[in-house]
């Protein structure tokens, strides 16, 4: 790709890759993007990365969108929008990223080329244009039903842990990875959450699973002579007072997955033992259920979150869903002010969560009359219904960027709007 000089004037011209790589025809315009592996420094500290420059395109696609869909708010001042790449990973920028108008001529396009991949490199997969979903688990695991449900007639590969399959993903191994992020009755899974900081993948989908618990145990044996349940910690707690009722006096020790629970007493013919997994896994490892549907809730469903390589370009035709995550030096004291720009544009928040800062987890504040006082710092993960192709989504982050010294926006993706029934009625 052409190399931007740090001198150079970017508003005045429009910047030329040497080759054409990818662009968007969208009506009468398009969008034209180029990035640097190395560490170039532009003028005001505009991104350096690649995941900079893919969050800027997928903001100017928004505005083309907007434009073309007729549905802005045409009464607010386009400055706001127009410098909305600004607001993107916490990077403060003067560059105007404007649409280039298409010049009207009957000149053929160039074809569009379509980059190396791993997948070049070796030979043809049997599934042809099957997608490859990755997912924590083994065959039978709740995340492999998530995949099924997010993509059908999908080629899913089971990971040992989350964080292969997020490397599965941008080593192109995979295409898609079909993750969980909350329990409705477990909470957040909060390795996750992490790990989206961590990698830079960009969030496209999401999908709510409900979760059907059962009690699994090898052909033959009796609820009594059971000694211990094994399964994830989760589904432990999610089962622990039905457990209970049943009057079971096991061992209750936890393991990797449920799934994995299934396949290690199957493996190892246990006939002390029972796993929590689901009918699934009982039917791929020839087990029998001892007890249908013992989660302790019925409504018992686990938000899952589609990753991919590339955002998806943020519409208004459906309802969207937008992940960010926003840090401050000074703590929390502008929480209420972050949360304010969303409040007053009417936009609803559907989770707000806070984890340490694992680059700087304590911050010291020095008193002369009190002495010294230790703080812990926090990254809040924020989720909303709204759209990036929204201009008061757009101006929401624009003043969101104004109080927080780090934004990063995660993905603009559509809503699970499938009906929900309690699993019970699986």
């Amino acid at each position: 790709m052409q190399a931007v000089s740090p001198t150079q004037n970017l508003n005045s011209s429009v910047i030329r890759p040497s080759k054409p790589r990818r662009f968007h025809l969208l009506t009468r315009s398009f969008i034209r993007c180029v990035y640097h592996n190395d560490s170039v420094q532009f003028p005001d500290g505009v991104g350096l990365n690649r995941s900079d420059w893919q969050s800027s395109c997928a903001i100017l696609s928004s505005k083309v969108f907007s434009q073309d869909q007729g549905s802005g708010d045409k009464s607010t001042a386009p400055s706001n929008s127009d410098h909305l790449a600004a607001a993107v990973n916490g990077h403060k920028t003067s560059i105007d990223l404007n649409l280039v108008p298409i010049e009207k001529n009957n000149k053929p396009q160039p074809p569009t080329q379509k980059p190396l991949t791993i997948t070049d490199l070796s030979p043809a997969p049997m599934h042809g244009s099957q997608l490859r979903v990755a997912y924590q688990g083994v065959p039978g695991a709740y995340s492999e039903a998530a995949a099924g449900k997010a993509y059908p007639n999908c080629e899913a590969i089971p990971c040992d842990q989350f964080e292969v399959a997020f490397q599965a993903v941008e080593l192109w191994i995979a295409d898609r990875a079909v993750l969980p992020v909350e329990n409705s009755l477990g909470g957040s899974i909060h390795r996750n959450y992490d790990l989206l900081l961590r990698h830079r993948l960009h969030i496209v989908g999401e999908v709510q699973l409900p979760v059907h618990h059962c009690l699994l145990a090898l052909p033959g044996v009796r609820k009594e002579y059971l000694a211990r349940v094994i399964s994830h910690p989760q589904a432990l707690s999610q089962c622990e007072h039905t457990l209970t009722k049943l009057g079971l006096n096991v061992t209750r020790e936890a393991v990797d997955d449920t799934a994995g629970a299934a396949e290690y007493i199957a493996a190892n013919n246990l006939r002390d033992t029972a796993a929590i997994a689901s009918a699934r896994a009982a039917e791929l490892y020839g087990l029998q259920i001892l007890a249908d549907g013992i989660q302790d809730d019925s409504s018992n469903v686990t938000r899952f979150v589609m990753l991919a390589r590339e955002p998806i370009i943020p519409r208004t035709d459906r309802p969207f869903k937008t992940s960010i995550v926003f840090a401050h030096d000074k703590g929390t004291s502008v929480l209420f002010k972050v949360l304010s720009a969303f409040a007053f544009r009417n936009i609803s928040l559907t989770k707000i969560e806070s984890r340490p800062h694992r680059n700087r987890p304590i911050r010291l504040v020095d008193d002369a009359n009190v002495g010294t006082a230790k703080h812990f710092e926090y990254m809040f993960y924020v989720d909303f219904e709204a759209s990036m192709a929204e201009v008061r989504a757009q101006n929401a982050l624009a003043e969101v960027q104004e109080f927080t010294s780090f934004l990063r926006v995660l993905g603009s993706y559509p809503m699970d709007m499938t009906p929900w029934c309690p699993s019970s009625g699986d």
